[in-house]
């Protein structure tokens, strides 16, 4: 072709010549003390437990989360949360195996401080669902509805016994009305005023949620789409975003990740305490299921999916991948 003068004048490509180049120019960088890692501890086993829609994941026994818990500090991992998985015949109406001193959450928090002590932040999740049987989040009316205040008197007795426990964080996701207030007032009455609260403030009535339901054994009836955000809204979470602020919340999640990065760009632009997004199990399956297809390329996807939601303003990504990510960037 014929060029006229310096057409074009500006070439944007000149900063995307090699990988060195590429690699100095980036705006954003995925370092391994971004990540936090989810994990299951089951009750009754005596053997790691496959979820077969999560390749790669398992429910724990408690040596096992000790042993994963280790490899996350090694890789550089800065925290796990963990999610308790109890025996069906100990679940009930009030999910009070969660409030049990000697509970499989409370099991599995001082058994992951005793192996790493504070070298992880250890976080617990404080909801009702793995405990009830009936699968919500909350206690029930007699007709069947979450009863939103009922509810808020569990999730403070969850919070102190899973201080109690160790938690360093507790991540209340039940959606309660009023729930990281309730929370904050029992830990700080209960002597723990330095276990610090990562509200789940915008968590969105998903599809994808699906293999969380068998990581957990949910018995759920029902869904959760009157206390669970509406997909279709966006303005919803930054009211959401402003009461947990207002309650006390000292870091705040979105859930999930990939598909509401609108909103996690909304929720980071609008706070200057920390931000944390969970890229959760239906996205880990849909990579892990079209990798194991050939339809793309596994490492490669991984990797992009979860710089995009750094991007997008999380500090603190939940991933099922964050040992393995962590160790290919090099951990520390």
């Amino acid at each position: 072709m014929t060029v006229y003068g310096n057409f074009p004048g500006s070439r944007p490509r000149r900063l995307r010549t090699t990988p060195a180049m590429r690699r100095m120019v980036a705006e954003t960088r995925l370092d391994a003390a971004d990540l936090i890692l989810p994990a299951f501890v089951r009750e009754g086993v005596d053997a790691p437990v496959p979820i077969s829609a999560m390749p790669g994941v398992y429910q724990h026994t408690l040596d096992t989360l000790r042993k994963a818990a280790a490899e996350a500090v090694s890789a550089g991992v800065s925290g796990i949360m963990l999610f308790g998985v109890p025996a069906d015949e100990k679940k009930d109406a009030r999910g009070t195996a969660g409030t049990d001193p000697n509970g499989i959450l409370q099991a599995g928090l001082r058994a992951v401080r005793e192996e790493v002590g504070d070298d992880l932040v250890v976080m617990s999740d404080l909801c009702l669902d793995e405990y009830t049987d009936h699968g919500h989040c909350g206690v029930l009316t007699a007709d069947g509805r979450v009863d939103n205040d009922a509810t808020l008197e569990r999730y403070a007795e969850m919070a102190q016994v899973q201080a109690d426990a160790g938690a360093h964080v507790v991540g209340p996701s039940g959606m309660m009305d009023g729930q990281v207030g309730v929370i904050r007032d029992a830990l700080d009455r209960t002597g723990h005023e330095d276990v610090s609260i990562l509200a789940y403030t915008a968590k969105y009535s998903s599809a994808f949620y699906g293999p969380f339901r068998e990581a957990v054994g949910s018995s759920l009836k029902g869904d959760r789409k009157t206390y669970q955000q509406d997909p279709a809204n966006a303005r919803e979470s930054l009211r959401e975003l402003a009461l947990d602020l207002e309650e006390g919340a000292d870091m705040v999640m979105v859930k999930p990740a990939g598909p509401y990065l609108d909103i996690l760009a909304k929720v980071a632009d609008a706070v200057d305490v920390p931000v944390a997004a969970y890229q959760i199990s239906g996205e880990y399956a849909m990579i892990e299921a079209a990798a194991e297809k050939g339809w793309i390329d596994r490492d490669a996807a991984i990797l992009e999916s979860l710089t995009g939601i750094r991007r997008a303003g999380a500090q603190m990504i939940l991933t099922y991948w964050a040992t393995e990510v962590a160790q290919r960037l090099g951990g520390r």
